[in-house]
């Protein structure tokens, strides 16, 4: 297991769609330990493959809280399923556009079908912030930033931004 780089926006990669994926392996598996490793390290509690370069339909997230023993959910080929009408306005960040947060309304429950780390199928309802980070990392998949809701304003505000960071950076 290892920790891999995160890629920030605006990245080219993290607009790619993520494809399907034919089974969970072991190969998978350790894809997943690398990217629990790499979310734990960050700290984050949801990451889409795609965020450390890899454009495969798989997602792992931990919303267990700071004195909660851990535990991590994996989700291969994932499906929003039966997305309600009513919605939720949450605070999101995210690991590939850090340090900026803002409120992004999505539907309040939805349910998910998906392989789980031994490639078992299984259908999750989900509501609250598991509904929000769910549906986050799944935009991830189609290459959909938390930044895509917002405002063509605060996007380009927020893009403006990390583009000079990361030139800053490069130049340090």
């Amino acid at each position: 297991m290892s920790i891999r780089p995160i890629l920030t926006a605006p990245d080219p990669r993290l607009r790619e769609v993520s494809k399907p994926v034919d089974k969970v392996d072991d190969e998978l598996r350790a894809l997943m330990d690398d990217m629990l490793d790499t979310m734990y390290d960050a700290p984050g509690i949801g990451l889409a493959a795609i965020q450390i370069g890899v454009p495969k339909r798989v997602i792992v997230m931990d919303l267990a809280g700071e004195d909660e023993k851990p535990a991590p959910c994996y989700f291969v080929n994932p499906e929003i399923l039966d997305p309600s009408d009513d919605t939720n306005l949450h605070e999101e960040g995210c690991l590939s556009v850090p340090e900026f947060f803002d409120a992004v309304e999505r539907p309040s429950r939805c349910r998910v079908k998906y392989l789980d780390y031994d490639g078992k199928e299984q259908v999750l309802d989900a509501e609250g912030l598991l509904a929000t980070c769910i549906q986050h990392e799944m935009d991830h998949l189609e290459g959909v930033l938390f930044i895509d809701h917002l405002s063509r304003l605060k996007r380009d505000r927020i893009l403006k931004k990390l583009k000079k960071e990361q030139r800053f950076a490069k130049a340090s």
